[in-house]
């Protein structure tokens, strides 16, 4: 019986096991260093925030494992043996492998600020950095967070849930610029500021200073000011955790090496979730797709290839969503940060600053190529589907009601929208349609 061994037991890795026990009586273990069970990672804040337990954000009972025949094995390995296809784990433990899934997550990024390894400061990504968090936070009467993306707010609102100030150092014009158009990033800006946030944009982290007990006590930005804090956050971002295959055979570049059947250059060796940088067309920039929903679907594709059904991942249509305190946050397909050639876009907020749809069209051909949301839940499949279709502006929108998630409920602004855009562009006169039967795709 062949033996498949996944190292790490997040969505990637779970995924895969889930998906070919479905398909296979192989032996199937799953190793990992940071937890006993897979659990919900974006679901982290809520534990911090009292809102769930820990047991809450597991999506299967533990019994589940047992019950499908899967081993599940806490520990690290330290050594990849690809030519004996056996693994070393750090308390002397072999354990050998037929078919190997590297699936091994991310890390925080750290950039070589001096004071980094400082007591007191972290990153916010794992199971043992919330437990971290629960230290640092004690007693303390400023935060300091490093870096404008969606680990950095989500960071502010656990700080300030428990009313701890929070100061965010962001270095883009507006929060999040990187990703964001102006318009998006602006509104995000002004409704951190809402909330309390002491949000400093165009600057970034030059130094964290220690105090006579060793633990952080200040930094210092690259606009020489000091800020007195206990605790510092560092949400840059992350970047694929790779150091369990750097003294193998496996190929890495930023990340583990894959083509899109997410197989390495070794055989019987893939990986697959935040740790994979996928290998494009000569010319283009490899990919590292760092998303949960990328994770599922990879580990979908890899299962059956693993079960003889040879399958190349595809992501389908772009697709994030986030909440940036009370905005929820939803992106289909492509909308830069800054205007595309050959794109024209249409961009509508409401009165209160809170609700917004961006619009990016082909100038030619009127096709719908993105669709950013704050404020209102679309539905996904109906995006998803306007952008597989090539749907035009005109059509879009006057079937916006199609998408809305929240029609019963919720006021609607499709009106406010359509108005907008028709005396933006006087020679449209698009009418809003009923909204059509929804029928909900089953899984």
């Amino acid at each position: 019986m062949k033996h498949l061994v996944i190292l790490g037991n997040g969505i990637a890795g779970v995924t895969t096991a889930r998906n070919v026990r479905k398909r296979s009586d192989m032996k199937i273990t799953i190793i990992s260093a940071e937890s006993d069970h897979f659990y919900s990672r974006t679901a982290l804040m809520y534990i911090f925030m009292g809102h769930m337990t820990y047991e809450n954000t597991k999506p299967y009972e533990d019994w589940f494992w047992g019950k499908n025949n899967i081993e599940l094995v806490r520990g690290f390995v330290n050594k990849i043996d690809t030519d004996n296809k056996e693994l070393s784990l750090d308390e002397g433990r072999k354990i050998s492998y037929d078919i190997l899934v590297v699936a091994t997550g991310s890390k925080s990024n750290k950039f070589g600020w001096p004071g980094q390894d400082l007591p007191g400061v972290q990153g916010l990504y794992s199971l043992q950095d919330l437990e971290h968090l629960e230290d640092n936070s004690r007693e303390i009467s400023r935060a300091v967070l490093v870096g404008g993306g969606l680990i950095g707010v989500e960071l502010a609102e656990m700080l300030t849930s428990r009313g701890i100030p929070v100061t965010l150092l962001v270095r883009e014009k507006f929060f999040w610029n990187i990703i964001l158009p102006e318009n998006e990033s602006k509104l995000v800006s002004c409704h951190i500021l809402e909330h309390g946030i002491d949000l400093r944009l165009s600057t970034e982290l030059k130094e964290i200073l220690p105090g006579e007990n060793g633990r952080v006590k200040s930094v210092i930005t690259n606009k020489n000011e000091e800020i007195t804090c206990q605790f510092v956050g560092l949400t840059v971002g992350v970047h694929p955790n790779i150091s369990i295959v750097k003294d193998s055979k496996i190929e890495t570049g930023r990340g583990i090496l894959v083509n899109d059947y997410l197989e390495t250059n070794i055989e019987n060796v893939y990986a697959a979730g935040d740790c994979v940088e996928i290998k494009t067309s000569e010319g283009e920039r490899n990919r590292v797709e760092q998303l949960w929903y990328t994770g599922r679907i990879q580990g979908e594709a890899l299962a059956k290839t693993i079960c003889s059904e040879r399958t190349k991942y595809d992501r389908g249509i772009w697709f994030n969503s986030a909440k940036f305190f009370d905005i929820e946050y939803q992106t289909y397909g492509f909308v830069g940060n800054t205007p595309q050639s050959g794109e024209r876009s249409f961009y509508w907020e409401d009165k209160s600053g809170r609700k917004c749809l961006h619009i990016v069209y082909d100038q030619n051909t009127n096709a719908v190529k993105g669709i950013n949301v704050f404020g209102i839940r679309f539905r996904h499949e109906i995006c998803e589907e306007w952008i597989r279709n090539n749907s035009m502006i005109d059509f879009v929108l006057s079937h916006l009601r199609d998408a809305n998630f929240d029609p019963e409920f919720f006021k609607q602004y499709e009106p406010e929208i359509i108005e907008a855009f028709n005396k933006e562009n006087p020679d449209k006169k698009i009418q809003l349609q009923p909204k059509r039967y929804f029928i909900q795709k089953s899984a």
